[in-house]
């Protein structure tokens, strides 16, 4: 794996290839991004920012929504996908909030955690956007990036989140992931653009010729030790 040193050159090359990086879901405060980032599990942050001013309007806040009627609810989802799922998901959240919390979101990992619906990744969101708390979210695209490049070496979330949380500093963490994210949507995708690339020098899989003799290589495969909210077993994400 990289070293911090390294880490430090190879994010300051990737921010100012994406500058201003940052969440593209679109919210006013710490519950709309809740809602948001349960919303955006298995689709396009586009689908949940057509959806989500409907849905904040009818439920505005944690009492409203945790009060929702689930086909009413529904409706106002359905375009997301796996909208059931997501509606049992939505009210549960919010009815923790309400019993468990005053009806505000809470500025701690374990916290959030607790609330149906919402894993590591959901709560680093949330943490990191909209409370200032550093908060490093993994995603398919941060997994496939960092391992790539050489700054992680695993394709759990959770262990990447803490070999990425040891060479960058905290106050870091909520941008790199962005800046990760963004990368991974426009130039290192499974089939890696790294003619485009800013870090292609430093890049273990460039170097090792990954990305100039197989480029249409599948991106690794997705970790499994967590379910996104919208899958059947659990509603974590």
């Amino acid at each position: 794996m990289k070293t911090a040193t390294e880490a430090r050159v190879i994010f300051r090359k990737l921010a100012a290839q994406h500058p201003n990086a940052n969440t593209e879901l679109h919210y006013s405060n710490a519950f709309e991004l809740l809602v948001a980032t349960i919303l955006s599990a298995q689709t396009t942050d586009v689908g949940v920012n057509e959806a989500t001013p409907a849905l904040f309007a009818r439920y505005p806040d944690a009492v409203a929504l945790a009060a929702a009627d689930p086909p009413e609810l529904e409706r106002l989802v359905q375009k997301t996908g796996f909208f059931r799922q997501k509606t049992r998901a939505l009210i549960g959240m919010a009815q923790g909030l309400v019993s468990c919390h005053g009806g505000q979101v809470p500025a701690a990992m374990n916290d959030l955690i607790e609330l149906p619906g919402v894993g590591r990744k959901t709560a680093n969101v949330v943490l990191g956007h909209a409370l200032g708390v550093p908060g490093l979210p993994v995603d398919r695209h941060v997994l496939r990036v960092t391992n790539r490049i050489g700054l992680a070496q695993s394709e759990d979330p959770e262990v990447v989140e803490q070999q990425l949380g040891g060479i960058l500093p905290a106050h870091k963490w909520t941008v790199a992931s962005d800046t990760f994210i963004l990368h991974g949507r426009r130039v290192c995708k499974p089939k890696p653009m790294c003619d485009r690339c800013a870090v292609r020098d430093e890049c273990d899989d460039h170097r090792r010729g990954a990305g100039l003799h197989h480029p249409a290589a599948p991106a690794r495969p997705r970790a499994t030790t967590r379910r996104s909210a919208t899958q059947p077993r659990s509603s974590k994400t």
